[in-house]
């Protein structure tokens, strides 16, 4: 694959648009995971409110409405905090192998949690690799310049 694009090999199949979030819960979409063998989110985080955290992992389901959802083993990050984190950013890398396959689990998204106060953050879901190609980028992907 020397003569592909890095755009060939990676998709974006998931977001957290850029913002400033409450002491809440965002999510990706469920995004099958059969489609490509290894997937990275990226957080990132700006400004986290006085006293607030952040804590992101991987979740995994059966289905796209995220019927019977639980958490992947080992692929949580360690929690953010104001004091030391801001403007940091955090990889989570994850393979289509880590799942609970044999038990239906085959549908992943992301999930941000900040609690106490609200923090700037955002986050990026791509797909590595992809099974059959071309792999579509979610429709938010207005452009990919190549030279």
């Amino acid at each position: 694959m020397i003569n592909s694009l890095p755009s060939e090999r990676a998709t974006v199949l998931g977001v957290i648009d850029p913002d400033s979030y409450t002491a809440a819960t965002m999510v990706t979409v469920w995004i099958s995971a059969a489609n490509h063998h290894s997937f990275m989110a990226i957080l990132s985080v700006g400004d986290i409110g006085s006293s607030g955290t952040v804590d992101a992992k991987f979740r995994q389901a059966t289905d796209v409405s995220g019927t019977g959802a639980k958490d992947i083993t080992g692929a949580a990050i360690t929690q953010l905090v104001d004091t030391t984190n801001d403007n940091d950013q955090v990889i989570c890398n994850l393979r289509a192998t880590d799942l609970d396959v044999a038990g239906g689990f085959d549908f992943i998204e992301f999930s941000v949690t900040t609690a106490v106060a609200a923090s700037d953050l955002s986050v990026v879901l791509l797909g590595f690799d992809p099974r059959h190609t071309p792999a579509a980028d979610l429709a938010s992907v207005v452009e990919i310049v190549s030279i």
